[in-house]
């Protein structure tokens, strides 16, 4: 992959993008315990895996322990702090005019199986019960499925 533009493989934000992103993040020292490793190695890490789409395991020694920067995403997901790095850098640069908004609409059609309910044939669900929605979305959750 070699250097571009003064990044290289396993450095894979420049200075200019940490210190955008950097601010937003929570404090590694919280007072508690032990200081958490270098934010930068561990987005750095996340990045690196998403880029390359392999298993966490597989995420080499550079970016620390696997289990580190896959538990750090995982908090980071959860506690919304990705969602505010999203939004502050997506705010910054529409602020400059960099971001050009494109819409992109998909109409994909799920259809389920005949059998993919669980009420006899011929048995219709009980309008006092709610929407038809409502009703699928319960049935197919106590048969075990999803609604998705």
């Amino acid at each position: 992959m070699g250097e571009a533009g003064g990044v290289s493989r396993k450095q894979l934000l420049s200075d200019e993008q940490w210190a955008l992103v950097e601010p937003l993040l929570p404090p590694q020292r919280s007072g508690r315990g032990r200081p958490m490793r270098d934010h930068r190695q561990v987005v750095e890490g996340v990045i690196y895996r998403y880029r390359c789409g392999i298993a966490w395991r597989d995420l080499p020694e550079e970016f620390g322990p696997w289990q580190t920067v896959w538990k750090r995403h995982r908090r980071f997901s959860g506690d919304g702090t990705w969602d505010l790095v999203h939004q502050a850098l997506v705010a910054k640069a529409d602020a400059v005019g960099a971001v050009d908004w494109v819409v992109s609409v998909d109409s994909t059609i799920n259809r389920a199986h005949q059998h993919a309910t669980n009420l006899p044939r011929g048995e219709r669900p009980d309008p006092a019960a709610g929407t038809a929605a409502e009703v699928t979305a319960e049935s197919i959750g106590s048969a075990g499925g999803s609604a998705e």
